[in-house]
């Protein structure tokens, strides 16, 4: 796995209480209006929208919740003001750490953040002393029962002529990274031969990943799940293996 990121959060959906799934769509939400307010609101012509709309209805959210927070995107709702905060941080062991927020008030944000690395043996970084380590890159995940009967090394080079720069066999999918400017291409000329995507987003991949001991995987697990839990947390990414 690319570190932790979406994609964990992705195959849980399905599973969460009434609780979490409020806060679930709490960040759907906001991941939809700023993407509406950044480039317009119109699917078609925004891809980034586009996803944050198919991660939403993955998730099962009402219509009219997306209608809503398109709209609070476009202006036509009235709302606070929802900006994007990157966060550098360490874990347990000395992980790393990008964890990127959606939020309306950055102050608070700032202190949750701090406060929930803090409770699970981590903190907040300076600015750039972790960024370096990672890069963006585009990141797309079929899932594995999608690719029964296919001849998987005609597929592949298939997959690379449409623009893909890596191609990886785990163990639920199959993992697939592009240059940034690449996904939406490599994304629809998928489509286009009938094997939608299971996943599609820009991630902060690491340059180099590091292994831990269980122990200290288990208490990096915690953090995660803290963080998924956060309402301002829109997804993080580290460089664990």
């Amino acid at each position: 796995m690319s570190g932790h990121s979406k994609w964990a959060t992705t195959k849980r959906q399905k599973a969460v209480t009434d609780a979490k799934r409020a806060n679930l769509f709490t960040k759907l939400g906001k991941g939809i209006t700023v993407a509406a307010r950044e480039k317009g609101g119109d699917p078609a012509t925004n891809f980034s929208l586009r996803l944050a709309i198919e991660r939403a209805r993955t998730a099962n959210m009402p219509k009219e919740n997306i209608e809503r927070a398109i709209k609070r995107g476009t202006g036509e709702i009235k709302g606070e003001i929802i900006e994007e905060l990157l966060y550098e941080g360490f874990g347990p062991g000395g992980i790393t750490l990008i964890i990127k927020c959606l939020s309306d008030n950055k102050n608070r944000t700032a202190s949750e953040i701090k406060h929930v690395l803090a409770a699970h043996g981590g903190s907040l970084a300076g600015k750039n002393a972790v960024m370096w380590q990672y890069e963006l890159k585009g990141v797309i995940r079929i899932l594995k029962e999608k690719l029964e009967g296919k001849n998987l090394d005609e597929l592949e080079l298939k997959i690379i002529d449409l623009g893909a720069q890596e191609i990886i066999k785990e163990e639920d999918s199959l993992l697939i990274y592009t240059k940034l400017e690449d996904l939406q291409k490599v994304n629809k000329g998928l489509e286009d031969i009938e094997l939608t995507p299971d996943y599609a987003e820009i991630e902060y991949i690491a340059k180099e990943k590091i292994a831990v001991d269980p122990t200290t995987q288990e208490k990096n697990e915690e953090l995660f799940e803290a963080l998924d839990e956060m309402e301002d947390v829109d997804n993080y990414f580290s460089n664990i293996k």
